[in-house]
């Protein structure tokens, strides 16, 4: 198998069977169901955080609430690469994370730096000695999975990579850091709809290629009950791949 990252299609009814939005489930939306989404009158009053977040993606309307602030953990250090494919050859689901930035009143915020960092399929990280579920995996001065990119005039960053992996304690989910300005940053973390990852890790290549079984979910994640709602992704199908959507509200001043 190439270094490219593997396209993966559900079948209709598998997909049908994955859209939800729970506490701590997140959105998945095949694109039928997102295609009737986008051309529906949206009611900000009425939807999820996912839900609005996609109706100012889309139209450039929604009520914004502060993103949560999470801890960056253990695994963060600038690589000093800006660019928007992260994968360096990393075996994978292709995943496009599209995020926008925009202040409380919903305004986009051009120029503003977006790093993302995350895990490979099997749950490693780049840069990082004593990891794997034997804690022998080195991947000292590796810089796959990292990057960074600035809004464009809409506040987005669009970054190709691979849909994470999992490592014990924690569940499927992805860094960033927001720098609205040289003087201010928010720590953050995305997270993935559980019945998704699952059906990812158990059937997909190289993810099922793990002796062990994922240990957390994001209802038994510290981090993610603490990020809530509206740090959960809302994914969506395109072509040979997915996408996660997520609006990232800054404060402002």
């Amino acid at each position: 198998m190439s270094g490219k990252p593997s396209s993966f299609s559900l079948s209709r009814r598998k997909a049908l069977g994955l859209i939800a939005v729970t506490a701590g489930g997140g959105a998945f939306l095949p694109a039928a169901a997102m295609a009737a989404q986008s051309s529906a009158t949206q009611s900000s009053a009425t939807k999820s955080s996912s839900y609005a977040g996609l109706a100012l993606f889309e139209t450039g309307a929604g009520v914004c609430a502060i993103t949560p602030e999470v801890t960056e953990g253990p695994f963060y250090f600038d690589p000093k690469l800006e660019r928007a494919d992260v994968t360096e050859g990393k075996k994978g689901l292709a995943l496009i994370v599209r995020l926008q930035v925009v202040d409380a009143a919903c305004r986009p915020l051009a120029g503003a730096r977006v790093d993302i960092w995350h895990c490979d399929a099997q749950g490693a990280y780049s840069g990082y000695p004593g990891q794997g579920d034997g804690r022998d995996v080195d991947t000292s001065g590796q810089t796959f999975l990292r990057g960074w990119q600035k809004t464009d005039a809409s506040g987005i960053v669009s970054f190709a990579t691979v849909y994470p992996g999992w490592y014990r304690g924690r569940t499927t989910h992805i860094h960033f850091k927001v720098f609205p300005d040289d003087s201010s940053v928010m720590t953050g973390q995305l997270f993935f709809p559980d019945s998704l990852s699952e059906q990812i890790f158990t059937t997909v290549a190289p993810y099922n290629d793990r002796p062990g079984k994922r240990d957390t979910s994001n209802a038994r994640d510290d981090i993610a009950s603490q990020a809530g709602p509206l740090s959960q992704a809302a994914l969506r199908e395109v072509e040979d791949a997915y996408q996660a959507l997520m609006i990232v509200v800054v404060k402002s001043g």
